[in-house]
Formats: C-alpha cells, sequence, structure tokens
C-alpha cells in the first residue's frame, strides 16, 4: 500500500475511523514485519553497529507495542518508532563518548586476572539459587555488610536475613558437591 508520504508499507491497511486513520484489528505484527528491517538499517547508518542497531530498534518496537492502541492511530507509526529508535540511539553515542573522554582522562583499566575455575563453578552454583538467596550472599559475604545492614536494605526484619542467609548456605553447598561430583564421575 503507498502512502502519502511516498513510503511503502506492506503488511497492513489503513481503514477511516472517527475521521482518524487506523490499523485494522491489533495489526502490531503485521507493522512490525513491514517495518523492523528498514529501521534497523536506518538505526545501523547512525550508529555503525548493527547489534546496537537491532537493540536500539528492539527497545523503540517494545515501547510501541506497549502504547499500540494510541500509536496505531497516527498517520506515520513508522516515523513514532523511527523517532524513539533515533533518541535512543544518541543516547548510546552520548554514553560511548563519555566513555571515552574517560578512558582518555583515567587510562585504561587495570589488568583484570584471570577467573579461576572456582569461581566459575560459584557462579554456577549461584544462579541455581534463589534470587532472595543470592541477595542475602551477596550483600553479606561480597559486599561486606553486617546483618544488620543487609536486613535495613532488603526491609527484612534480621530473624528472616539470618533464616534467608542459612538456607541459602545450605543450598549453595548442595550445588556446589552436586557440580563437583558431576565433574568426578565424567
Amino acid at each position: 500500500m503507498e502512502l502519502a508520504s511516498g513510503h511503502r508499507c506492506v503488511g497492513y491497511e489503513r481503514v477511516r475511523a472517527t475521521g482518524r486513520q487506523a490499523l485494522t484489528g491489533d495489526g502490531f505484527d503485521e507493522f512490525y514485519a513491514a517495518t523492523y528491517r528498514r529501521i534497523v538499517g536506518q538505526v545501523f547508518v547512525l550508529l555503525g553497529d548493527l547489534h546496537e542497531a537491532e537493540d536500539v530498534t528492539q527497545d523503540a518496537f517494545a515501547k510501541a507495542s506497549f502504547h499500540w492502541s494510541r500509536i496505531s492511530t497516527y498517520d506515520m507509526p513508522e516515523a513514532w518508532v523511527r523517532r524513539v529508535a533515533f533518541n535512543q540511539a544518541r543516547n548510546t553515542l552520548r554514553r560511548a563518548r563519555r566513555g571515552l573522554v574517560a578512558l582518555a582522562r583515567y587510562g585504561p583499566p587495570a589488568q583484570v586476572p584471570a577467573v579461576s575455575s572456582d569461581w566459575v563453578d560459584l557462579h554456577r552454583a549461584m544462579r541455581q539459587l534463589q534470587a532472595r538467596h543470592r541477595e542475602v550472599l551477596v550483600l553479606h559475604y561480597v559486599a561486606g555488610l553486617p546483618l544488620e545492614e543487609v536486613a535495613r536494605q532488603l526491609r527484612v526484619s534480621l530473624g528472616t536475613v539470618k533464616s534467608r542467609l542459612n538456607r541459602a548456605r545450605k543450598a549453595l553447598a548442595q550445588r556446589l558437591s552436586e557440580h563437583r561430583e558431576g565433574v568426578q564421575h565424567a
């Protein structure tokens, strides 16, 4: 279908509704399919990084899907998505520029030591724990906070922190021993 602007939009049709133009049905999937590649290409030219252009465009479409009942009534919903994507791309460029300024001012970061297999095992086991158990372990053992401060930051009682910490230690020990047993039997 040819729009007044000369753009060709395939996959959805416009209809007259209360003096305004709207997409038939929900239409978001069709709109996405018809416009995604074009917008990614335009954002790619701005950023010069295809991966980042895809991320920025996906974010813009996610916002559009949330507000689709309103955006679908616009004459050019693609223009709205493009504007959101371009704004996000500019923010990405600003962030990169600030990173370069910091690099020039402070120099490269210190050399990071290699990660040991124990740390990899610990990280794998931590990912398997419930979020509330990971939180108390990180706040107490990694951040070095006393139990009272952990309770204050999580907005739970001290008894709850102690209970979670006890359960978290047991669950972590179990996950680590299961992993080590699996490695020995392999």
